[in-house]
């Protein structure tokens, strides 16, 4: 406990304030000037009364994405400013959190709020690099899942009519696009439905993929998807620089026609659509315009039907009368050689006639003796049967029997053919050939 006391006495004791002041010290003499630092933004935000911009500069680990490094950062309001709209316009990209950025910034130490940074100016030309590098990556990726193209690959409609259309309701590029359709000069009817979304913000990847989905549950209902967007930033375009909304949208099985409204590039979105159009109004001319060519093919198919079927007409009306013309002619040629032919004919015919009479003569005569010869066959062989049945028919007659030396007893007038019929005391007959005897059964 001695030794305690007396290192304690020893010790050289700093309050917080000044070990904060030692620290602010020492950063003030390390960084006097400003410097330029590489970050990554994060929970950028606008103090809506001051106009200062308030952030996190971050640094995480390029391997795992572990979070190595932070520091917060401010950007005074005259400053913000200038460097916002330089920044958009350069980049086209919205100053918001997830960005990587060449910040140039004086390094501060402050007793009761800590290490900071204040932001005094900014390179535009890193952060397009990265955006740059991110979208190669996000086409290279599709390229080696053999998706880029695949929504370009689709056949489009002939009539595209039935229209499935993703925007904000609110946006007035929706007014525009639908104006445009439904009063096309042609008078070519179009039915839509409203996908609505989320078109700018950190929601729009998540807003855009959820209608897609939406779209893909009914997708036998409509025949293409168009995505618009109108009324919005030029510079709130890396939403559509996404990889699940440009993978969703490259797979999709409807034919995807993007007006996004920029003309500076195309973002992924664009490049893996089936058509890419500058604006809304821009696509609805693009989907008037397939109709107008598909009544233009009907137009030229109906014309062309139309002069077929005239010289068809012409080609069999003047064979028609080629074939008048010839009729007469023909008809008095063929008459001609049938009263020939008949001509020839009566003059042969008596001829004829009696070669068919002879032979038909010639036929009878000969039918008339087989006739006779089969008529004598057949009655002298009735006569043999008739001859058979009569002696067959004496031999079985009672009398012939009789004669022959058999008798015939009878019995109330009925033959006995059975001892057994006979009772003692029945009165029997017995015939024979000469005459009967009448018996008495004892």
């Amino acid at each position: 406990m001695g030794n305690d006391l007396f290192e304690a006495e020893e010790r050289k004791v700093l309050s917080l304030l000044e070990l904060n002041r030692v620290v602010k010290g020492a950063v003030r003499s390390a960084f006097s000037g400003a410097c330029w630092v590489q970050a990554e933004t994060s929970d950028v935000r606008t103090n809506a009364s001051s106009g200062h911009c308030y952030l996190e500069f971050i640094e995480k680990h390029p391997a795992n994405g572990q979070l190595v490094a932070k520091a917060r950062g401010a950007i005074w309001a005259g400053t913000f400013r200038t460097l916002k709209a330089c920044f958009e316009q350069a980049t086209g990209q919205v100053f918001t959190s997830g960005l990587k950025v060449l910040v140039k910034v004086t390094a501060e130490y402050h007793e009761l709020y800590g290490f900071s940074l204040t932001v005094l100016d900014i390179d535009p030309t890193y952060t397009l690099g990265d955006m740059v590098r991110k979208r190669m990556e996000i086409i290279r990726r599709l390229e080696e899942e053999g998706v880029f193209t695949l929504n370009k690959e689709l056949p489009f409609p002939v009539l595209p009519q039935r229209i499935a259309m993703v925007t904000s309701p609110t946006a007035a590029g929706y007014e525009d696009f639908l104006n445009q359709l439904t009063n096309n000069k042609a008078g070519y009817p179009f039915y839509t439905k409203l996908f609505p979304a989320v078109m700018q913000g950190e929601r729009t990847e998540a807003s855009l993929v959820a209608a897609l989905d939406g779209i893909y549950g009914h997708r036998d209902c409509f025949d293409a998807v168009v995505i618009i967007r109108g009324g919005g930033s030029a510079s709130d375009l890396s939403c559509f620089d996404s990889y699940p909304l440009a993978a969703n949208c490259a797979q999709f099985p409807l034919p995807v026609i993007t007006g996004i409204g920029h003309e500076r590039d195309d973002s992924v979105l664009d490049m893996v659509a089936h058509t890419r159009m500058k604006t809304p109004t821009a696509v609805a001319e693009f989907l008037i315009g397939r109709m107008d060519s598909a009544a233009g093919e009907v137009t030229g198919l109906q014309s062309t039907v139309c002069l077929k079927s005239a010289d068809y007409l012409a080609v069999q009306k003047n064979f028609l009368l080629s074939t008048g013309s010839r009729l007469p002619s023909a008809v008095a040629n063929r008459l001609e050689r049938s009263r020939s032919g008949l001509q020839g004919l009566t003059g042969r015919l008596p001829a004829v006639a009696s070669t068919l009479l002879s032979e038909h003569a010639a036929a009878v005569e000969s039918l008339f003796a087989r006739l006779r010869s089969g008529s004598l066959a057949f009655a002298a062989e009735n006569n043999r049967r008739l001859q058979l049945s009569e002696q067959f028919i004496r031999m079985a007659s009672p009398d012939y029997i009789l004669r022959r030396g058999y008798s015939l007893t009878l019995k109330d007038g009925g033959i006995v053919k059975l001892a057994a019929d006979v009772q003692t005391g029945d009165v029997l007959t017995t015939r024979f050939a000469d005459g009967k005897v009448r018996s008495t059964v004892i």
